[in-house]
């Protein structure tokens, strides 16, 4: 007993250690990233400029740009999103709607509002897909941007997207979902990267933002509006804290391994060369850009990948916890799913950047921060019931200033995160919604992220456990409610 109680013990010292060096650490590199994302913010504010957004709307040498949106389902509000996606302002572009195998009226309403015909298509199936039955376009010359893709359901946003890409005609293409709000200039602000830079951009993405309370009217955005209900305003302050500070930062060092499913602009050739999505992921997003590095890395061609900091796109984020549960889960799966597949680009110096440091970095503290957190809880209980039955101790003074520093730390870079982001773009409504927000950073720690950390320990186990994958279903609410707010 007295051995046992010296190891336990002695293990309770490590595990203090081990807990202080690793805070410190995560700290000391998101105080880089702040750095490193400001520095990338204030020279996208000072060089966005360099190219007038006037002279891209006017040229007739535009970058041609194809938007890839696949539809599952989407019956209720399809007309009113494909008049929002042929409304972008931007001269040579093309929407192409991918029908995948919906089990509702989908396809037939798009057939009836853009008067829709079949039609012969030269379809080139570059990337393996199910089966396309078959390509549409309208008999009015008010929709020839429009192009809709009928297929076989491929049961993966993945598996509609590469039919999409395989019937697209231009060399850039724009994957976004078909139920999200892109505001106009959407396709000028991120095909930017691809005219100016003198490095070859291989993709481009920019931030997301909640659209669940905003003012909406057939597919157009009339107002922002701050979520009204508990876990969509969690979701917002995750969401500007993720795109605003963490991805301005990798998109500095050229070591982004994540461009958002929802809105992402690529080439063609380097995305179909890579193989395009793979259907089998829960993570495509991020399994897509690790396969298009590792190309481009193993041709040795020089590439960038780019982040703007505005926000191009809003999407209904899930409204209650079941369905949050169930998104952070895939995610969480997809993340460990991804790490696993690519394992060996770890610590690889053929793919430089983001074998050294970027893969290591979603390692150690993307997948492994839950695990820590979840064994920190088990300690603390342990160190209670020893310390209960007169057998150990707990180092209170440790643990309450622990937490309180990465608490307040949290917390001051979440409210500058908002506080940047206000300065910049000033993107609610009035000063009450960004107060609001700034004081619901405060509980967030406490009401929010343990909900996080359960998904993500409850994803990895579905993993390791060799459970059925599963995407589940996105219950959406739609915009009922904001049409009528005020």
């Amino acid at each position: 007993m007295t051995i046992a109680h010296s190891y336990i013990v002695a293990f309770l010292e490590v595990y203090e250690w081990f807990i202080a060096g690793y805070v410190f650490l995560y700290m000391t590199l998101y105080l880089l990233f702040a750095f490193l994302s400001y520095y990338a913010i204030r020279k996208y504010v000072t060089k966005r400029f360099y190219i007038n957004e006037e002279v891209l709307l006017k040229s007739n040498e535009a970058l041609g740009v194809s938007v890839v949106a696949p539809a599952f389902n989407e019956a209720a509000t399809i007309v009113y999103n494909v008049k929002s996606l042929l409304s972008l302002s931007y001269p040579k572009f093309e929407v192409v709607i991918v029908n995948d195998g919906s089990t509702d009226d989908t396809l037939e309403k798009l057939i009836k509002a853009f008067q829709l015909v079949k039609v012969d298509f030269y379809y080139q199936e570059r990337i393996p897909t199910h089966t396309v039955r078959g390509h549409y376009k309208s008999k009015n010359p008010v929709y020839s941007k429009l192009l809709v893709v009928d297929k076989e359901n491929g049961k993966s946003k993945a598996d509609a997207s590469n039919a999409g890409i395989n019937s697209s005609q231009y060399p850039l293409f724009l994957c976004t979902d078909v139920d999200c709000i892109l505001r106009a200039d959407t396709i000028v602000k991120l095909v930017k990267p691809f005219i100016e830079s003198k490095t070859k951009v291989i993709a481009t993405g920019a931030a997301i933002r909640s659209s669940n309370a905003c003012s909406v009217k057939e597919g157009f955005m009339l107002k922002v509006h701050f979520p009204n209900k508990w876990y969509p305003m969690f979701q917002e302050l995750e969401y500007v804290r993720a795109f605003l500070f963490g991805r301005m930062a990798w998109s500095q060092i050229n070591g982004l391994l994540l461009v958002s499913g929802g809105l992402g602009m690529f080439d063609k050739e380097v995305v179909i060369e890579a193989g395009g999505y793979w259907h089998k992921s829960l993570g495509e997003d991020m399994e897509l850009i690790i396969r298009m590095r590792k190309l481009m890395y193993e041709k040795k061609e020089k590439f960038k990948i780019q982040y703007i900091p505005e926000s191009l796109c809003w999407t209904e984020v899930p409204p209650t916890y079941n369905i949050l549960m169930r998104q952070r889960i895939r995610w969480a799966r997809g993340l460990v799913q991804t790490l696993n597949l690519h394992r060996s680009v770890m610590f690889n110096p053929k793919y430089k950047g983001m074998g050294l440091f970027s893969m290591p970095y979603f390692l150690f503290f993307e997948f492994l921060s839950p695990v820590i957190e979840l064994i920190g809880i088990f300690v603390i209980l342990l160190s209670l019931i020893m310390s209960y039955f007169g057998m150990g101790f707990i180092n209170y003074d440790f643990l309450i200033w622990t937490m309180l520093f990465v608490y307040l730390f949290y917390i001051n870079i979440t409210i500058i995160s908002i506080l940047l982001d206000e300065l910049l773009y000033k993107s609610y409504a009035n000063v009450k919604e960004v107060m609001k927000l700034i004081g619901m950073s405060l509980i967030e720690p406490l009401f929010y992220h343990p909900v996080v950390v359960l998904a993500a320990i409850k994803g990895y186990y579905r993993f390791f456990m060799k459970k059925e994958q599963n995407w589940g279903v996105m219950v959406r609410q739609g915009y009922e409610q904001a049409q009528t707010q005020k």
